[in-house]
């Protein structure tokens, strides 16, 4: 789950793999990188319903969700589980 977080966030916001594959779970993400404003955050959740086959309905998305790259990986677990 990860690696597929990790993907969206590289080619969505054109984000080297580099510098992707240095996130941990405790990395900010929202307010923290400047390519992930809130037009972004659209583009984001939608390649992840797209790769992972979920779907994110618009009051499940919240701040907390995109805090960090744990929480991220964690709501995305969650719904690909569910």
């Amino acid at each position: 789950m990860e690696a597929a977080v990790r993907g969206v966030l590289a080619d969505v916001l054109g984000l080297s793999a580099e510098r992707v594959d240095g996130f941990d779970a405790d990395t900010p993400l929202f307010g923290a990188l400047p390519e992930l404003d809130s037009m972004a955050v659209a583009g984001v959740l939608t390649e992840l319903e797209d790769r992972l086959g979920i779907l994110i309905e618009d009051d499940e998305v919240d701040g907390e969700m995109l805090e960090t790259f744990g929480q991220l990986v964690a709501f995305a677990q969650s719904k690909a589980g569910a």
